[in-house]
């Protein structure tokens, strides 16, 4: 199973610089590790506020308790709250691989269809949405797409020039009118696996 962890660390007051930077040091250390045994997929660092300190996280686990594990073993921990989501397999996902370069985005989707929209209305749109994210996928656009808990809820990583390359690819898909969307820049993280592999 692939989970997203949204990772927040608070460094107690008082707490030595070198300190942090040791726990910081085997952080990186045990990531690498993880990675290797592919539980780490990706990292990367939405926007933050001053004095935030924030990782989002790609995961891979047999199963809830196996992630936990591997959470628990990260030297962070003793600072951070994690914030799990389990991912479920889509059927537009194109599973394409990172490779570092333009600007990645996360997008959540919840997809709210009206009352009294005609069911062929809505096979049409979903079929020209699944023929959409394969053009996207096609032109390196979208890298990967999740189900998330709840109804009509999904995740997407995507690259894109900048923001408003982003939008303007949101708008071009067909579920666009019934979509709620909330976009996420990223920025690298320094011990994001891809970033090894390049």
């Amino acid at each position: 199973m692939e989970y997203l962890v949204t990772m927040t660390t608070h460094v107690p007051q008082g707490t030595p610089e070198q300190a942090v930077a040791d726990v910081r040091a085997r952080e990186a250390a045990h990531t690498a590790e993880l990675a290797g045994q592919g539980h780490v997929l990706r990292l990367w660092r939405p926007p933050l506020r001053p004095g935030e300190w924030r990782t989002l996280g790609l995961f891979a686990a047999a199963d809830d308790a196996q992630l936990q594990q591997v959470l628990a073993s990260m030297p962070l921990r003793v600072w951070r709250t994690d914030e799990v989501t389990p991912l479920a397999a889509h059927p537009n996902d194109p599973g394409r691989p990172a490779r570092p370069g333009a600007t990645e985005f996360l997008t959540t989707f919840a997809v709210s269809v009206p009352a009294g929209v005609p069911g062929q209305a809505v096979a049409d749109a979903e079929a020209g949405e699944a023929q959409r994210t394969r053009e996207l996928a096609a032109q390196g656009h979208l890298l990967r797409l999740w189900r998330l808990p709840g109804q009509g809820h999904a995740l997407g990583l995507w690259r894109a020039r900048d923001a408003a390359e982003m939008q303007a690819i949101l708008r071009s898909l067909p579920l666009d009118p019934w979509m709620t969307v909330e976009t996420t820049p990223l920025t690298p993280h320094p011990s994001d696996p891809a970033l090894a592999a390049s």
